[in-house]
Formats: C-alpha cells, structure tokens, sequence
C-alpha cells in the first residue's frame, strides 16, 4: 500500500509503519482486494485525513468510528461525504448543531475538507471499510495505528480540542494527556439515535474556537 501521507505525519508515526500490526493491515487489505471486495474510501484517499492536515497544524480533532460503506461516500476523513453525495444523518445533526450554535447557514454538500485545511482532524478509528459492511476492518489493526495518532498528538502537540461525541470516541479519553493543555469536549453522538440526549445544544463549535483564541491559535471558520 503507497501510504500518501504527509512529511510532518511520516516523521510523527514513523515507528508504526514498521511494526508488525501495519503490516498486516496492508496484507489483509490487498488480500481482500485480490479476492474482488470493494473497499472503502478508494486507496489514495485512505489516508487523506493526514495529508490534508498536516500533524505540525492539528488543533483540533474529531473522532469518528468507521468509514461510510456505501458507494462514493468515504473520501477519508470522519463524518465528511464527497461533493454531490447527500450529507448522511449525522453529519445533518452536525450541521444543525452548527446552525444553533454559532448561526452558520445549513450547508448543501457535506464535504469537509475545508475544515481539515484549517488543522481539524477528521479521524475515523478504521479508515478502510468493506462495501455495505459496517465495521468490517474494525479488528484489522487499524485500532493501533488510530489510536498512536492519538497519543502522538496528545503527547507531542499542546492546547488542543478533542471533541469526543458518543461512548466509542469517549473510550479514547485515556490516550490524551490533559496535563498538556489539551482541552476534551465530550456530547452525545451526532446520530439520530442519540442526538436528542446530549449533542444537541452541546456548543462545541464555539467552545473550541473560544479554547483556540484564549491560546493564541486562529479559530476555525466552521462554514462551508
């Protein structure tokens, strides 16, 4: 697998990408492939989360579960669709969020990645997933690799958000080191299911930008 990444990440994560469980991810995902699965996102955007956020810009990042697994959907980074793809259900409930919290008008695509410019890490904890099956490379290994990101931002950059929504991305708050500064928002998840309990009115977009200009970052322009 050509993992197209970005220098600043390389440098960050370079002992994973030798260890025994990243090779086995790149086996298992060209085995698949060699036996005709159809796997998402496609193989160049596998990794955009991280080449569109380069590790020296994070200051915030937003944990989601699994890549969308239907057909044109997944383009790398969480919760985000591909332009001309109707915005899922959650990220709906995202951006009505948005809209309560800081006024920001209801968005007609559901493409993300002007958010990731901007140093915000859309980090799903798969980043492959098999077509029409959930969670499919959920044991594949990719939890490692996910989660020494999260430590190596945790333990190598200060001051910044993680906006921890629903139990799974919650369940990574043992991976962040609060004395570095970091400041963790926890909500409910965006989901329809969930969104009523907790995430709603949760203001996590204005409480971030406030954490980000009390320490002397940009604030994140969350338009679209």
């Amino acid at each position: 697998m050509d993992v197209k990444i970005n220098d600043s990440w390389k440098q960050a994560l370079k002992a994973e990408f030798s260890k025994t469980y990243f090779q086995q991810i790149v086996t298992h995902l060209k085995m698949e492939r060699a036996s005709g699965a159809t796997i998402f996102p496609p193989g160049p955007q596998i990794f955009n989360a991280f080449e569109l956020t380069p590790f020296d810009e994070v200051k915030v990042v937003i944990i989601g579960q699994d890549p969308y697994h239907g057909a044109g959907q997944a383009h790398g980074l969480s919760f985000s669709v591909q332009d001309g793809v109707k915005p899922p259900p959650s990220l709906v409930n995202i951006f009505k969020e948005l809209k309560t919290d800081i006024g920001m008008p209801i968005p007609t695509h559901g493409n993300l990645t002007a958010w990731a410019k901007q140093g915000v890490l859309l980090l799903n904890a798969s980043l492959t997933v098999r077509a029409n099956e959930p969670m499919s490379h959920s044991k594949i290994g990719w939890a490692s690799f996910t989660d020494a990101v999260i430590q190596a931002i945790s333990a190598q950059k200060e001051n910044v958000v993680f906006l921890l929504w629903g139990k799974f991305a919650q369940e990574k708050v043992d991976l962040i080191d609060i004395t570095r500064g970091h400041y963790i928002l926890k909500a409910a998840h965006p989901s329809p299911f969930s969104a009523d309990r907790g995430f709603f009115g949760c203001k996590h977009f204005s409480m971030a930008n406030q954490f980000l200009i009390q320490h002397g970052a940009d604030p994140v322009d969350w338009s679209l």
